[in-house]
């Protein structure tokens, strides 16, 4: 069984910053890439951020130049700079692997972190 723990959210203030973490554990046998997903209140969940083993990232256009998403070993960071109340939202992780003993990739969740952007 995979479990993804998020780490990171919480209240802020329009221009401030936070870093969330995502750690993802359990039979994992290699992992292809991870994303960080927002769902804003009553819309739909959006991909922000992804990055592959071979280290390639992508952005939604809305966080270019403020959001950056790193990897190190098994654990994804997604940090946010001059946040905006638009960027609140419940912020997911979402990683794409194998597990031990299985040779399919699947598409694991975190349990969701919330960001709030507000004065």
């Amino acid at each position: 069984q995979v479990q993804l723990v998020e780490s990171g959210g919480g209240l802020v203030q329009p221009g401030g910053s936070l870093r969330l973490s995502c750690a993802p554990s359990g039979s994992i046998f290699r992992i292809d890439a991870m994303s960080w997903y927002r769902q804003p209140p009553g819309k739909q969940r959006e991909l922000v951020a992804s990055i592959t083993s071979t280290g390639i990232i992508n952005y939604v256009d809305s966080v270019k130049g403020r959001f950056t998403i790193s990897r190190d070993k098994n654990t994804v960071y997604l940090q946010m700079n001059s946040l905006t109340p638009e960027d609140t939202a419940v912020y997911y992780c979402s990683a794409r692997l194998i597990t031990i003993g299985s040779s399919r990739p699947n598409n694991y969740w975190g349990q969701g972190t919330q960001v709030t952007v507000s004065s």
